[in-house]
């Protein structure tokens, strides 16, 4: 392939990847905010894995549900930064972060809600509400049975509605 042969081929894969990200991009900061819980984090995360998928373009872009590898790919990032972070020692009180939630188009209360279920159930909300992935394909980027994904999303769901949707006793307070 000579050079100007090469040249278009990553100036395509440039615009195909260009296009993803601006369609994909705020998808999945919102399933990896649901799962970490802070903005900031989130942020850095999607970033991160956002760089990886460009360095890996060329088969992240055949992959069934790229966005779902993206935010695999945050979340297994994070999962190391925590790993490399859990060997420091925070040397005063304000050495931690406190949640930012402003401006990322959820409810407060819906994340706070989020913040209290298990990772798993949080997982599965990510990828099932937020990048509107189908049961097999969450599935298999979480490497889980499907019928584990529709548990965890039950019994989240169900939690979620306890304590977001207001009873009646709660309504007559």
């Amino acid at each position: 392939m000579g050079a100007l042969a090469r040249i278009q081929v990553v100036a395509q894969d440039q615009g195909r990847f260009a296009r993803f990200y601006e369609a994909h991009r705020d998808a999945c900061l919102r399933a990896v905010l649901a799962v970490v819980g802070d903005r900031h984090a989130a942020e850095e995360l999607v970033a991160e894995a956002f760089a990886k998928a460009w360095a890996a373009w060329r088969t992240v872009q055949r992959h069934p549900a790229p966005a779902a590898w993206v935010v695999r790919t945050a979340l297994n990032t994070r999962v190391s930064w925590w790993r490399r972070r859990r060997r420091e020692v925070a040397l005063a009180d304000h050495d931690i972060a406190a949640p930012a939630i402003g401006g990322t188009g959820v409810d407060a209360a819906l994340m706070a809600a989020l913040r209290r279920l298990p990772a798993r159930q949080r997982e599965v909300i990510a990828l099932r509400v937020f990048l509107d992935l189908d049961t097999e394909t969450t599935a298999r980027v979480l490497g889980i049975a499907s019928g584990t994904v529709t548990a965890h999303l039950a019994r989240a769901v169900a939690t979620l509605r306890g304590q977001l949707v207001p009873t009646p006793h709660q309504e007559a307070r």
